[in-house]
């Protein structure tokens, strides 16, 4: 699937949703939105916060730059698992799809 910054980039150096500043910003025009923030209102270094237009949203602290670059990464994939699921339109598909991301994304 095909991930396109988001707002042509135009987030990027504002203020996030977990009041940090927006390093990435990324959007999958299938239905889904990652955005990688620094120095949280939380005081965790990093967060993640993504979601599947409709279905999910979800955040992620992590404490270093190396791991939240790779795990930016590997939540796009997990999201576009959930994605793919949606055009089951079968409840019990699309409920596990959400559940093993978050399992596999705590």
């Amino acid at each position: 699937m095909e991930w396109i910054t988001y707002e042509d980039g135009k987030t990027i150096g504002s203020t996030g949703s977990e009041g940090g500043i927006i390093l990435r910003d990324e959007e999958c025009p299938d239905g889904a939105r990652i955005t990688l923030e620094e120095e949280t209102h939380m005081g965790v270094p990093f967060a993640i916060t993504c979601g599947v237009y409709g279905w999910l949203v979800h955040t992620r602290f992590i404490a270093d730059k190396p791991t939240a670059e790779d795990a930016y990464e590997k939540m796009k994939l997990g999201l576009e698992d959930v994605i793919a699921s949606l055009s089951t339109e079968e409840a019990d598909v699309i409920d596990t799809a959400i559940q093993d991301f978050m399992d596999r994304y705590p």
